[in-house]
């Protein structure tokens, strides 16, 4: 089965992979509940990952995220990132990366124009509206930082629950989702909507990389049961 899906991807001229948590697993990046550790365990991350947890208690959430955040700065992207990467290198406009991951790794590993559906946890953003003095001058440093004349707050530039996804990434992916020959889902369990829907949504081929079964299995012309890792430089590499 592999080679078959190897050889979909020679023949594709366009190409749409679909990543999740499971495409960074390998590199070592905790899934949304496995960073509820240490002090951090009893807490729901679906009461912290919130516009409403962050105006009742912006320092919690903010020290919540930047524990994310360290964790992730030691980690390091993985062969599947990579290969990922070299091949969109190799050829240009013909891949279009979409991810659901916040972690930046594709981003790290050198793929380009990544469209990444639910934000980058390494990066900030208003709270509010920004007024124009919040770009007058440098946020004030706090636990979040703020804008020193109007008080607007820095928040993790992620999407919370109940906010909607970038509006012009979710429609560049559908455009890629609908406009492809083949989409690779990635290390994702296809349980996760809108994201999710973008592979029933595929005009062309569709396969699955997962080491479980997902949700969008029944969507698939071909299931490779393994991981990122391991499959990825399998399709992908050693070949013009």
């Amino acid at each position: 089965m592999i080679d078959q899906v190897r050889q979909w991807v020679v023949d594709a001229r366009r190409i749409a992979v679909l990543t999740g948590a499971g495409m960074s697993a390998e590199s070592g990046v905790p899934t949304f509940r496995d960073a509820q550790t240490g002090l951090w365990a009893r807490f729901d991350p679906q009461q912290l990952a919130t516009e409403e947890a962050f105006r009742a208690n912006p320092a919690l959430v903010w020290d919540w995220y930047a524990m994310r955040r360290a964790m992730i700065a030691e980690v390091a992207p993985n062969v599947g990132h990579v290969a990922l990467a070299a091949f969109a290198q190799r050829h240009p406009g013909r891949l279009t990366l979409i991810t659901q991951n916040v972690d930046g790794l594709h981003q790290r590993a050198g793929s380009p124009g990544v469209l990444a559906l639910h934000g980058n946890i390494m990066e900030d953003r208003w709270l509010d509206v920004p007024r124009t003095c919040c770009g007058t001058q440098a946020p004030l440093p706090g636990r979040p930082p703020k804008c020193g004349v109007c008080g607007n707050l820095r928040r993790p530039a992620v999407v919370w629950f109940c906010e909607m996804l970038p509006e012009q990434a979710f429609e560049e992916a559908e455009r890629a989702a609908r406009e492809c020959e083949l989409m690779l889902v990635v290390g994702t369990s296809g349980v996760v909507y809108p994201a999710a829907g973008l592979a029933r949504m595929a005009r062309g081929r569709v396969a699955i990389l997962n080491p479980e079964p997902t949700e969008l299995d029944d969507a698939a012309d071909a299931v490779l049961s393994g991981t990122a890792a391991t499959l990825l430089p399998q399709l992908l590499e050693n070949w013009p």
